[in-house]
């Protein structure tokens, strides 16, 4: 893991809005938050990995190419005791609550749609707030790169694909097809084809065919992004336009209820990205470590692969082996 950093906002992205994905519950990792914290709360409220939870994290990991002013964090209603908790001493960012689960569709495009009302031009960067990457200043490099090839390529929605190190069969899998450009650390290319979870053998083969693991992490103008979304899921996108005329009045609450008790429930990935492939680009992202830290076997390779054990692993890890040591003789 890099160190916290405290640098600011680089003056290159000043139309950029990152959105934050922290409603989910982290189900697979409640047994491990358990023992970390003493009680079940969603992983992006817990510090795993440092001082710091995952969420502020991700937070500041965004802030190095994206003002703090121009993040929106997504999240459930039910957080909202632990979003208080978490910055309670700190600038929030601005955060939406969601009433009810609707699934990852509304999860992104909600926000989307919010950040349109308030600047239709924008740019938006999508992170989800569970993640690990050990370099994140060339990380983020990458993502000013790809914030500036949709500057030029409006109608591309560009996803960050991950170098796969073993045959993972719990990640999304994309396969590349034909470049549609370049950055400093490599061509963009078009999407040919998604492929969730799949079995051990067939990831094996997409490892050596050369696919990546989909990170989940997208760049695309918010206008392009909205128009996926018509198109592939329009009942629930015409839902969340109906929040605009109501956005900052008293009304505005029961608005976002009411939209979320009649949408119906939708998959980003499946519903929205598979829906709409000839808008997909994918990029390759920076030889860095990454890792969705999504299952405690995740967490504790992690764990493993860091210089300094975070102080729950002392407790809850055996430690380490100590070198055998030799009595020489006089």
């Amino acid at each position: 893991m890099s160190p916290h950093r405290t640098s600011g906002v680089t003056e290159q992205n000043p139309g950029c809005w990152a959105i934050v994905l922290a409603g989910g519950e982290g189900l697979r990792l409640r047994p491990l938050v358990r023992q970390i914290v003493g009680a079940d709360r969603p992983k992006q409220y817990v510090p795993l990995l440092g001082q710091r939870s995952l969420l502020r994290q991700t937070l500041d990991r965004v802030s190095l190419v994206i003002a703090r002013e121009r993040t929106v964090v997504i999240t459930a209603s039910r957080h909202l005791g632990y979003v208080n908790e978490e910055f309670a001493s700190t600038a929030r960012p601005t955060i939406l609550a969601q009433p009810f689960d609707r699934g990852t569709a509304a999860g992104v495009l909600y926000p989307a749609h919010w950040i349109t009302w308030h600047d239709p031009e924008a740019i938006v960067a999508l992170f989800p707030s569970d993640h690990l990457i050990s370099d994140e200043a060339t990380f983020m490099a990458h993502v000013t790169e790809v914030i500036a090839w949709i500057e030029e390529h409006p109608g591309h929605m560009v996803l960050l694909g991950a170098q796969p190190t073993y045959p993972e069969v719990e990640y999304g899998w994309i396969e590349p097809g034909m470049p549609l450009g370049d950055l400093s650390t490599g061509a963009v290319h078009a999407v040919r084809r998604f492929r969730e979870k799949p079995s051990l053998p067939h990831a094996r083969m997409y490892l050596e065919a050369g696919h990546l693991w989909n990170t989940s992490i997208l760049v695309a103008r918010v206008a392009t992004l909205i128009q996926a979304g018509r198109r592939t899921v329009p009942v629930l996108s015409e839902r969340l336009s109906r929040i605009e005329r109501y956005v900052g009045t008293p009304q505005e609450a029961a608005v976002v209820r009411q939209a979320y008790d009649l949408m119906p429930e939708e998959n980003f990935s499946r519903s929205v990205l598979e829906g709409c492939s000839d808008m997909l680009a994918v990029s390759r992202a920076p030889r860095t470590a990454w890792s969705d830290l999504g299952s405690p076997d995740r967490v504790m390779d992690a764990v493993a692969r860091m210089s300094i054990r975070p102080e729950w692993a002392s407790r809850l890890l055996p430690a380490a082996p100590q070198p055998e040591q030799r009595v020489v003789a006089p």
